[in-house]
């Protein structure tokens, strides 16, 4: 017979009976240690679990300038609501040790959990809001980073989007920043995650009305730079207990300006200069929307969807010159200007159906996902030249890109006694791509068909995965091995100009080996060390096995390589964390086939090149990562870290002998202070030293971001004012010195913002219990 279960709200208050947010309540079985419930409470002193009713637990509440007596409740006898509440802590009291805070960053199990929810209020969207979480570097093209230089992949709500870097942080940018609950990092996901994983997860975790009672707000903002961004939306959550439902519309307007300007050189006496300025201007508008249900209390379904659109005019300005170098002679100069028009959405519909199957943790669940994301782009293209003669090429394109991608997962998980556990499960991915691109070159009014250009893809990808994993504890020990395989079976066929296709069809397996303990207590605090190991493939995206050419300005392209390998990785890590906060790591990529973006100079002309990707051999890269952090208190909060990457790679380039090494340094802080109860001033920023992107050698570059906060009207209403990027630092110098290719040059953004956010916070909770005869001290119980 399994135990009836219900939801159980805990609200957490002082003796005046005013909230205390952030406050770890944990609730311990009486006679069961090996089940212990604690979550953080949200801003407003709430948190919920979902309990058995037939069982008894020892509360305690640990919050920072408070004492609370350790109770019990009686689950049998329990109202849906109970008020726990804590003392100021007196200077007369003995003996008590005061632990719990807030935690922004805290480690769980192989993950480390990241609450954005103070971020947030600086951000007009998830992207902007991640750009600022500490550990995590993005890059100016939207590529996540973790411990390597390989790129993190990015689930949303525990599902891989499998679409291009532009196109998910596209989706991240149409996200309202309170949308999202929680940011998961893992650095080396277990076998129960997809094996691609080789530069970590980054699982975006979004909200789903878990507070009981009608909830909601409303968030209006903007952040001005040369352009300005712009945001509105509301946000509906209830939750009775059994069902639950949510809905999030936004909107918004963004427009920024990259720029780009390079030297190559591509013969002893002759340098191609390029002065590349484009803006971004966009809409877009998101609609999130979900409903759980459960059906008893072991059974639960919840259906999730989203849909974003987004229109976006991307224009390009970029002259050219060629001249010798010892003389300073012009050959030729001329000025391409590049048009898009871009229009796509996303559509993404989940359901999900969970099993509980006892009260120590086992559980079944199956997930299903299925999204679709068409892509159409109208470019118009112009280029003007004054030297060695005035004459002009104009023309048009269209590119339409089609994905289709469906997922089936179901994983059982079973808690057996004296800590041991065993789970596995099935996947299988499948992935439909299509490509047309048609080019026109313009000869007075007559368009003739670019037949270089003109291109029709199709590309399908299937996967399907099993995974075995085991744990048990012992001693303090906790031991995790498991293993996946993957099948993968890719197809391309390239329709025009030519009648081509390749296949590949593989199977591989990814071990995996966790070992946890804690090996001593420092003032109270638990010391724990962790020691891992995984394999991981990266395979290539179809946009980098596309063959079809791409048209950047009369002397770049790029094209794909559809004879890309997959890369594997071996990683290794050692780390350490103090009180589920991350401390100190070093770790070791062992990567083979590594494939990455290269830009080769065309053998039959010299002042043309084209970026490309290709396998290039092997990467040792070493890496070291620390962090340390000044606890939370009433006033101040203080976190900061770095870390020093390490690479060596060995192979070829161009056919040539490649060796190449360097070493970066990288650096994050975050600092909280509350000039009042209500009123905050944040700190955060970023810096790289040294830094390495592809095989370009960046100059020193980072961030600082300032933020003052003040809540209104019972704290209900809060009201941000942010500056970002303030010394307009967050731009860089490169170099690429490989092969027969040597340019430098410089890239900066529309990073310099001041912005203002509001957030209010609205609705009603479910009539809350007062009657504490449920919430006993644990003597009086006896």
């Amino acid at each position: 017979m399994h135990a009836q279960e219900r939801t159980v709200v805990f609200k957490t208050v002082d003796d005046r009976g005013d909230m205390l947010g952030y406050s770890l309540v944990r609730l311990l079985p009486v006679g069961d240690t090996s089940r212990t419930y604690q979550d953080i409470s949200d801003s407003t002193g709430f948190t919920a679990f979902r309990l058995p009713d037939s069982v008894s637990y020892k509360v305690q509440v640990q919050t920072t300038g408070f004492t609370f007596r350790d109770s019990l409740i009686n689950m049998a006898t329990a109202p849906d609501t109970i008020v726990l509440r804590a003392q100021v802590m007196s200077n007369a009291l003995k003996g008590v040790t005061v632990t719990s805070r807030k935690l922004m960053m805290r480690q769980e199990d192989d993950k480390t959990i990241i609450d954005p929810e103070e971020i947030a209020a600086t951000s007009t969207n998830a992207f902007e809001m991640m750009e600022k979480v500490p550990a995590l570097f993005i890059d100016q093209d939207g590529n996540i980073f973790l411990n390597s230089t390989t790129p993190a992949t990015v689930y949303i709500n525990g599902r891989e989007q499998k679409m291009s870097t532009a196109d998910i942080a596209t989706i991240l940018r149409s996200l309202p920043p309170n949308a999202v609950e929680r940011i998961e990092i893992l650095r080396s996901p277990s076998a129960r995650y997809d094996a691609s994983g080789g530069g970590g997860i980054v699982n975006v975790v979004l909200r789903k009305g878990v507070k009981i009672g009608f909830t909601g707000n409303v968030s209006a903002g903007f952040n001005q730079g040369t352009y300005g961004n712009q945001h509105m939306g509301i946000s509906i959550n209830n939750n009775n207990g059994a069902t639950s439902y949510n809905l999030n519309l936004h909107t918004g307007r963004r427009n920024s300006w990259d720029r780009i300007a390079t030297d190559r050189r591509f013969s002893p006496d002759s340098v191609l200069s390029q002065d590349a300025y484009t803006t971004y201007p966009a809409q877009n508008v998101y609609l999130g929307y979900g409903i759980s249900h459960e059906l008893d209390s072991q059974w639960s379904i919840s259906y999730d969807g989203r849909l974003s659109l987004n229109v976006s005019e991307n224009e390009t300005t970029n002259p050219s010159a060629i001249r010798r170098i010892s003389t300073g002679e012009e050959s030729s100069r001329s000025n391409a200007s590049i048009g898009n028009d871009i229009n796509s959405y996303n559509i993404n519909q989940g359901f999900q159906l969970k099993y509980k199957a006892d009260t120590a943790g086992s559980e079944w669940v199956t997930d299903l996902s299925y999204s679709y994301s068409p892509n159409k782009t109208e470019q118009q293209f112009n280029t003007s030249f004054e030297l060695p003669y005035n004459f002009a090429l104009s023309g048009d394109g269209s590119i339409d890109n089609r994905l289709h991608y469906f997922s089936v997962q179901s994983n059982y998980i079973k808690k057996l006694p004296k800590q041991l556990s065993f789970e596995g499960g099935l996947k299988t991915t499948n992935v439909w791509f299509s490509n047309t691109t048609r080019y026109f070159n313009n000869s007075g009014t007559i368009k003739l068909p670019d037949n270089f250009r003109t291109r029709a893809y199709d590309y399908n990808e299937h996967i399907h995965a099993a995974y075995v994993q085991g744990s048990k504890t012992l001693a303090g020990i906790t031991l995790k091995l498991g293993t996946r395989a993957e099948n993968t079976n890719m197809l391309g066929h390239q329709q025009v100009p030519s009648d081509t296709s390749f296949t590949l069809r593989r199977t591989d397996f990814f071990p995996y080996a966790y070992l946890s303990r804690s090996i001593m207590k420092i003032a109270g605090y638990d010391v724990r060390a962790y020691l891992i190991y995984r394999r991981t493939i990266s395979r290539p995206s179809y946009e980098y096995l596309n063959p079809y050419t791409r048209y950047i300005d009369q002397y770049l392209f790029e094209t794909g390589n559809p004879s890309l390998r997959p890369q594997f990785t071996k990683n290794y890590e050692a780390n350490i964390s103090v009180d589920e906060r991350p401390l100190l790591a070093i770790g070791y990529n062992d990567t083979r086939d590594i494939f990455t973006q290269v830009v080769y100079q065309s053998e039959t002309n010299r002042s043309l090149a084209y970026r490309t990707y290709d396998n290039l051999g092997t990467n040792k890269e070493t890496y070291f990562r620390f962090m340390g952090a000044i606890p939370p208190t009433k006033k101040f909060f203080f976190v900061a870290g770095g870390q020093y990457n390490h690479n060596f790679y060995e192979g070829l380039y161009e056919g040539a002998p490649l060796s190449f090494k360097r070493g970066s340094w990288s650096f994050f802080t975050y600092q909280r202070f509350m000039i009042t109860p209500v009123t905050q001033l944040s700190l955060n920023g970023f810096m790289r030293l040294n830094g390495i992107s592809q095989f370009y050698e960046l100059s020193g570059f980072g961030a600082l971001n300032l933020s003052l906060s003040h809540k209104f009207f019972d704290k209900k209403l809060n009201v941000t004012m942010s500056v970002n990027d303030v010394f307009f630092t967050n731009n860089n110098k490169f170099t690429l010195d490989q092969g027969s290719v040597y340019a430098t040059g410089m890239r900066r953004s529309d990073t310099r913002r001041f912005g203002m956010n509001i957030l209010y916070n609205f609705g009603f909770r479910k009539k809350e219990e007062h009657n504490m005869f449920n919430v006993e001290s644990p003597d009086k119980a006896n």
